[in-house]
């Protein structure tokens, strides 16, 4: 059994209600950490600690935070997961004619969680792990950023900038022995696929070498190796956990 490192660390995830946060929050905790479950909405089902965070709202996160440590003393590991999609074509063309477009609601919301939400839990974390002589943060991107997607702008712009800051932050981050990365992952099962036909899900499949869809978990595995010591070498990079879709493609 490989030895984490991780027994008793106060970790927060984000997005920690459902789907792939809520697996990492329960990954966490099993392996002996302190969680902090943040998310918009409370469920049955979540792990550790839960509070009730938007993470675009940057008063909301730094109360948090303060909480946190109020609570358990400091912050080792960050999971920057919170996500929401709000699809739509930049231009839809039909006969002649334009019929839709994505609207600025479509793009603010996605930017709020996904992008801004990266920046404003990690801005409000960082000090911390600097006081405390080092950490790790992961953050959520999407394979999707690699080759673009019909109909996500919005989604494929905020998991393209993630690993811009992931790279930025690495760089700014490291001499105080905190580590940066994001994890991309492929088609996972969670709600949001949950609503897709049978026939999409066939095709997502047909892309995917392993011949399966992901599931919460094997994302869950990926974000506690990184914090791990076992990648206490790992950097500014991004790991692509998705059953080999980016080469399938």
């Amino acid at each position: 059994m490989i030895e984490t490192g991780l027994k008793d660390k106060v970790v927060i995830v984000t997005g920690a209600a459902a789907g792939i946060g809520r697996a990492t929050a329960e990954r966490f905790v099993a392996e002996g950490c302190k969680v902090a479950a943040w998310d918009v909405n409370e469920t049955p089902e979540s792990a550790g600690v839960f509070q009730k965070v938007n993470v675009a709202d940057s008063s909301e996160v730094d109360a948090a935070v303060a909480e946190v440590v109020d609570r358990w003393g400091s912050i080792y590991v960050l999971v920057n997961n919170a996500g929401i999609v709000r699809d739509a074509q930049l231009v839809k063309y039909k006969n002649g004619e334009v019929v839709s477009q994505m609207t600025d609601e479509a793009w603010e919301a996605v930017i709020g969680v996904n992008l801004r939400g990266v920046f404003n839990c990690t801005r409000a974390v960082a000090p911390h792990l600097i006081a405390s002589g080092g950490g790790a943060i992961l953050n959520a991107s999407s394979v999707a950023c690699l080759n673009g997607n019909f109909g996500q702008t919005n989604y494929v712009a905020t998991k393209a900038g993630v690993i811009g800051m992931t790279k930025t932050w690495a760089r700014e981050l490291g001499r105080f022995g905190i580590r940066v990365n994001a994890v991309a992952p492929g088609f996972v099962k969670t709600e949001i696929l949950a609503a897709m036909p049978d026939k999409i899900l066939d095709a997502m499949v047909g892309h995917t070498p392993m011949g399966r869809i992901g599931d919460p978990n094997d994302i869950a595995e990926a974000y506690l190796w990184l914090a791990s010591d076992a990648a206490n070498w790992v950097t500014g990079t991004t790991l692509s956990v998705d059953g080999g879709l980016v080469i399938g493609t």
